[in-house]
C-alpha cells in the first residue's frame, strides 16, 4: 500500500480519480490526463504520482520523488525548531505589606532577569482581608514599575487574577541586539 497514513496522502495506485491534472517536480506542465497515464510518466521517471490537491476539479497530482520530499520536510522542521526562542518567564512575589528594602531587594533581581532578556511576572499574593481591597496590590505594583520601566515595557496593566494581583514586563527592544 503507497499511502502515508501520518500525512495522510493519496499517492499512486491509491489515486482513485480517473483523471488529473499532472504536473512534474521540474515544472513541466502534463496537463489533464487519465490517471493511467500520469502513473505511466511517473513510472518512466522512476518517480511517484502524488495527490496535491484531492478536492480540485480535476484532482492536482504531481510526479516528484516523495521520499526525498518528505526528508526535505522534515530537515526543514528541524531547522526550525533550532531557530526557535525560547521565552523564559521569570516570577517575582511581593505581598501587600512589603518594606521598601524589600522592594529594592527584589526589583535588583528583576533587571538582571530583564537585563538576560527573560520575561518577568510581578505577583502580588492577597491574604485573607486583604482580598476586600485589592487596589493595594495594584498600588504595590504601581511602586515597583518606575523602577523597572527603563528596561522594560508593560506587557500586562496590573490586573486582579483569582488571589493575586499580576503584571507582566517584557525587556526593551534594543536595537543594538537584533
Amino acid at each position: 500500500m503507497s499511502r502515508d497514513k501520518k500525512n495522510n496522502v493519496i499517492m499512486n495506485d491509491d489515486i482513485r480519480a480517473s483523471e488529473v491534472r499532472c504536473t512534474a517536480d521540474n515544472g513541466s506542465n502534463y496537463g489533464i490526463i487519465p490517471t493511467k497515464e500520469a502513473l505511466a510518466h511517473a513510472d518512466e521517471l522512476g518517480l511517484d504520482l502524488v495527490l496535491i490537491a484531492p478536492d480540485g476539479k480535476p484532482p492536482v497530482a504531481k510526479i516528484m520523488d516523495y521520499g526525498k520530499f518528505k526528508y526535505q520536510q522534515e530537515k526543514k522542521k528541524k531547522e526550525a525548531r533550532k531557530n526557535q526562542k525560547v521565552i523564559v518567564v521569570k516570577e517575582i512575589k511581593l505581598s501587600v505589606k512589603i518594606a521598601d528594602n524589600d522592594i529594592n531587594y527584589k526589583v535588583k533581581h528583576s533587571r538582571e532577569f530583564l537585563e538576560a532578556g527573560h520575561h518577568v511576572k510581578f505577583r502580588v499574593f492577597l491574604r485573607g482581608r486583604e482580598m476586600a481591597n485589592p487596589k493595594a496590590g495594584i498600588d504595590v505594583l504601581k511602586r515597583v514599575w518606575p523602577m523597572v520601566e527603563d528596561l522594560a515595557v508593560m506587557d500586562k496593566e496590573p490586573k486582579l487574577e483569582g488571589r493575586y494581583v499580576n503584571m507582566m514586563a517584557l525587556p526593551k527592544k534594543d536595537e543594538n541586539h537584533k
